[in-house]
C-alpha cells in the first residue's frame, strides 16, 4: 500500500478535471500558439482561456496575467525585474527571514551586485510585524517582498498592511503566494499587492508552469530575451498543454475555495488532536489562528526528524531540520522564529490536501503515535517491529555506512587538541599517522596490528550489513600488509525498535565474512543505542619490514585502486528507494569483498604506501597519504573506476551529505583541470564503505601488478594516477 500523503505543500497531485482539461493538447492539439493558421489559432485561444481563467481566480485583469515555468521563475522575475526597472530611483529591498529560497537567493544574488538588502524578523509563531517593515524603510526603497503564507509553518502574513507600508514610501509590493492560492482568498486588490507569484503544482496543476501577477502600470526588466511572447514580458514559446492544466486548476479553485478551506482544516486539526492527544509533549509550530488550513508543523522533543520519517514509512511527510555528526542544521524558517534545537531538530511537517480521508487521516495519526513511542528513549522492548516484519535497516538510521563518520574538518580540529608524540619505540604506527590502525612491535619478525571500525546500515538486509561491516573493518588489516588473527564485534542496537532476531542476523553476517577471512570472532561489547551500529576489533600480525603504511610513497610511484568508486553514492539510492534490486546485489557483493586477495596480491611487489578508500573518499585518503609522505600527486578522472549507474544517480542529486563534507575537506589541496565535471568531483570525493585498497607501487612494477591483480580476480584494479614529486600533499585531477 503507498504511504499516506501529507507533503501537499511540497508538490499536490494532478486533479482529474486538470488531467481531462489538458488530453486535448497531449494528445492532438499541438499548435504553436503564435502560428495564424487553424491549428495556432486553437493554441493561442487556449492559452488566453487559461490567462483569464488564472486572472479570475487573483480578481484581476487578464492582461496582469504572464505565464512562466514556476514559482521560482515568477519570484525571479518580479524581484529582479522590478530591481533593475528601478535601479535609478534606489537600491534598497525589504523582504524577511523565512522567505522561500526562490525568493531569498534572488535577494542575496542583487545583494552581491551592489543592490542593498534588509531582512526583516519574525516573532515566535512566523509573524511579520509591519512595524518593522516600517522601520526598515528608506527614501532608496523600491521593492517590498514577503510572501503570503510560508510554506514550513503555514503562517499567514498582514500583506495588505505591509503593502500599505511599501506604497506610502513610494515601493512596489511583492508576495510569493506559491502556498496560499487556492488555499485562502488571495485577490490582489483586497491584498494591495503589485506583483504576485504563482506555482502551478501547489494547486494541482502540473509542475513546470506558473504564473506572474503584475499589475497595470508596473513596468519589469525581463529575463529571458528572444521573440515577442507574452506580450513582450517573456520569451519562449508558450507551454500550452501546462498552461491548460493551470488555467483549470485556478478555475476550480475559484469554484471550490469555500469548500476546500473547511474541509482541509477540519483534516489538519483532525491530526494534530490525535497525535496530541496521545503524544502529550509534542509542540505546535507557527501561528495557531492565521495560518495556512493545510498545514501543520509538529515538534517532537528529543527525536530527530530523519529518524521518524525513516520509519513512518506509512506516512509521507518533511523534515524540518537535518541532524549531523556536530551539528543541528535548521531549516531558516525555524532558526528566523528562534525553535529551541531539542525541538526543531524533530519538526515535521504534515500538510493535508483534497484528496484524502479521515480513515486516511487516522492511519496517519496511528502510525506516528507508533513510531514516536518506539523511538522515545523510554520506549520499551515489546513496542520493537514485529520479527516477522521484513526489515529494512536503512529506514532505521540517519546515516549511512562510512558516510556518517564525523566530518573530517571536526574531527582534524579535535585531533590537532590532543598530544601526539609517543615515546614508545615499539610503537611502529599511533595516532601521530592517519593510518586506521596502531602496529606494536613483538619482536624483530612480528608486530601486533589492531583497528576499530564500526558504522549505520548501508544495505537493508541485517545479514549483508553484518558481513559488509566485517569486510570494511578487515580492510584496515589488509591495508597494513598484515595477516588477520582473530576479532571482536562491536555493537549498538535498538532493542525497543528492532527485534532481537536482527541482531542475530547481523551477527552471522558477520561470522561469515570472519570465517571467510580464517579467523574466528572471540566476543565483543554491546550498548543499547538509538540507531543500530556494528563492527569490529581486529587484531592482525605482520613482519615489521613488510608493514605498509599511507606514508611512504616516493615520486614516480603509480596508484592502482582495487575497486570503483560511488558507494556512497548507490547506498544513498537505495535508501531513498530508487535503487533497483538488480544494482542492489551488485553493491552488496562488492562490499563484502575482502581486500584478502588484492593484498596478497600486491605483497609480490614493491609497495612503497597503501590506504583502503572508506569514509573519507579516494581524494581524502590520497590526501592524507600525500601529505604524510611529503609528495603532490596527480589524478586521471577519466581513469577512475566507477559502479555502473553510480554517474548517473549523482547527477540525479543521490549525493549523501558525507560525500559533501569529503569534498569541503580536500578542496583546499586539490586543483581540478576545468574538464572535470562537477559530478566527476563528487565521485572522487564519494564516501565508500568496504572500498577497495589504494597502493602507491614502484612504476617499474605498476603495470604487472595492475595485470596481476586482474587475473587474480581483482577485475576493478586500475590505475588512477601516480606520485609527480615531493612536495606538500597537492593532488591535481586531470
Amino acid at each position: 500500500m503507498d504511504p499516506i500523503y501529507l507533503d501537499y505543500n511540497a508538490t499536490t497531485p494532478l486533479d482529474p478535471a486538470v488531467v481531462e482539461a489538458m488530453r486535448p493538447y497531449l494528445e492532438s492539439q499541438f499548435g504553436n500558439p503564435s502560428s495564424s493558421h487553424a491549428y495556432g489559432v486553437r493554441a493561442r485561444q487556449a492559452v488566453e482561456a487559461a490567462r483569464q481563467q488564472v486572472a479570475r481566480m487573483l480578481g484581476a485583469r487578464p492582461d496582469e496575467i504572464i505565464f512562466t515555468s514556476g514559482g521560482s521563475e515568477s519570484n525571479n522575475l518580479a524581484i529582479r525585474g522590478a530591481a533593475h526597472a528601478l535601479r535609478a530611483k534606489g537600491n534598497h529591498i525589504v523582504t524577511s527571514a523565512i522567505e522561500h529560497p526562490a525568493v531569498s537567493e534572488v535577494c542575496r544574488y542583487l545583494e552581491s551586485h551592489g543592490f542593498c538588502i534588509s531582512v526583516v524578523p519574525v516573532d515566535g509563531t512566523g509573524l511579520v510585524d509591519p512595524a518593522d517593515v516600517a522601520k526598515a524603510m528608506t527614501p532608496a526603497t523600491t521593492l517590498v517582498t514577503i510572501m503570503h503564507a510560508n510554506n514550513e509553518v503555514g503562517t499567514i502574513q498582514p500583506i495588505r498592511a505591509i503593502a500599505d507600508i511599501a506604497h506610502r514610501n513610494g515601493a512596489w509590493m511583492h508576495t510569493d503566494a506559491a502556498q496560499s492560492v487556492g488555499k485562502i482568498p488571495t485577490h490582489v486588490d483586497e491584498l494591495g499587492v503589485d506583483l504576485l507569484s504563482v506555482a502551478g503544482h501547489k494547486l494541482y496543476a502540473p509542475k513546470g508552469v506558473g504564473a506572474l501577477y503584475v499589475r497595470t502600470g508596473v513596468k519589469l526588466e525581463k529575463l529571458i530575451f528572444g521573440a515577442n511572447h507574452e506580450r513582450g514580458w517573456r520569451a519562449g514559446t508558450e507551454n500550452v498543454l501546462e498552461i491548460v492544466g493551470l488555467g483549470m486548476a485556478c478555475e476550480l479553485a475559484s469554484q471550490q475555495l469555500d469548500q476546500r478551506r473547511p474541509r482541509l482544516r477540519a483534516l489538519r486539526d483532525r491530526l494534530h488532536e490525535g497525535i496530541a492527544a496521545r503524544l502529550p509533549q509534542v509542540r505546535l509550530n507557527g501561528h495557531p489562528e492565521l495560518r495556512l488550513p493545510n498545514t501543520l508543523s509538529l515538534s517532537f522533543p528529543g527525536i530527530e526528524a530523519a529518524a521518524i520519517l525513516a520509519e513512518l514509512t506509512e506516512v509521507a511527510a518533511s523534515a524540518g531540520a537535518a541532524c549531523h555528526a556536530d551539528e543541528v542544521v535548521m531549516s531558516e524558517t525555524l532558526k528566523a522564529m528562534d525553535v529551541p534545537v531539542d525541538q526543531a531538530m524533530g519538526t515535521i511537517r504534515f500538510s493535508t490536501g483534497m484528496f484524502l480521508t479521515e480513515a486516511d487521516i487516522d492511519r496517519a495519526v496511528e502510525a506516528t503515535v507508533r513510531v514516536v513511542e518506539r523511538l522515545q528513549p523510554s520506549a520499551a522492548p515489546a513496542q520493537s517491529v514485529a520479527a516477522t516484519d521484513r526489515i529494512k535497516l536503512t529506514r532505521f538510521t540517519a546515516g549511512l555506512g562510512c558516510a556518517c563518520k564525523l566530518r573530517p574538518q571536526a574531527l582534524e580540529r579535535v585531533l590537532a587538541a590532543l598530544p601526539r608524540a609517543i615515546a614508545n619505540p615499539n610503537v611502529l604506527v599511533g595516532i601521530n599517522t592517519a593510518d586506521d590502525a596502531a602496529v606494536y612491535r613483538l619482536s624483530d619478525d612480528a608486530a601486533l596490528v589492531e583497528t576499530l571500525d564500526f558504522f549505520t546500515p548501508v544495505v537493508d538486509d541485517p545479514f549483508a550489513f553484518g558481513a559488509i561491516a566485517a569486510a570494511n573493518a578487515l580492510s584496515d588489516i589488509y591495508a597494513m600488509g598484515a595477516e588477520p588473527l582473530f576479532a571482536l564485534n562491536i555493537v549498538g542496537f535498538p532493542s525497543n525498535r528492532l527485534p532481537l532476531s536482527v541482531l542475530e542476523q547481523i551477527l552471522r553476517g558477520g561470522q561469515h565474512v570472519a570465517a571467510e577471512a580464517g579467523i574466528p570472532i572471540l566476543g565483543g561489547h554491546t550498548v543499547d543505542d538509538p540507531e543500530p551500529k556494528y563492527g569490529l576489533v581486529v587484531t592482525g600480525i605482520v613482519n615489521p619490514g613488510k608493514l605498509w603504511t599511507n606514508a611512504g610513497a616516493r615520486p614516480g610511484d603509480v596508484l592502482i585502486l582495487t575497486k570503483p568508486l560511488g558507494l556512497g553514492i548507490m547506498t544513498t539510492a537505495l535508501k531513498a528507494g530508487v535503487l533497483g534490486p538488480d544494482s542492489e546485489q551488485q553493491i552488496q557483493r562488492l562490499m563484502m569483498t575482502l581486500n584478502r586477495t588484492a593484498a596478497d596480491v600486491l605483497r609480490g611487489f614493491d609497495v612503497h604506501a597503501c590506504t583502503d578508500v572508506t569514509g573519507f573518499g579516494l581524494l581524502g585518503h590520497l590526501r592524507e597519504m600525500a601529505a604524510g609522505s611529503g609528495v603532490d600527486v596527480e589524478i586521471d578522472h577519466r581513469a577512475l573506476p566507477l559502479i555502473e549507474g553510480a554517474f548517473d544517480l549523482a547527477v540525479g542529486g543521490m549525493v549523501p551529505g558525507g560525500t559533501r563534507n569529503n569534498r569541503l575537506y580536500v578542496e583546499p589541496h586539490v586543483t581540478w583541470h576545468d574538464g572535470v565535471s562537477e559530478t566527476h568531483r563528487s565521485l572522487a570525493c564519494d564516501a565508500q564503505t568496504s572500498g577497495g585498497l589504494l597502493a602507491a607501487v614502484a612504476e617499474d612494477q605498476a603495470g604487472a601488478a595492475a595485470r596481476a591483480l586482474q587475473e587474480a580476480g581483482v577485475t576493478g584494479a586500475t590505475l588512477v594516477g601516480r606520485v609527480v614529486a615531493a612536495g606538500t600533499g597537492r593532488i591535481r585531477v586531470e
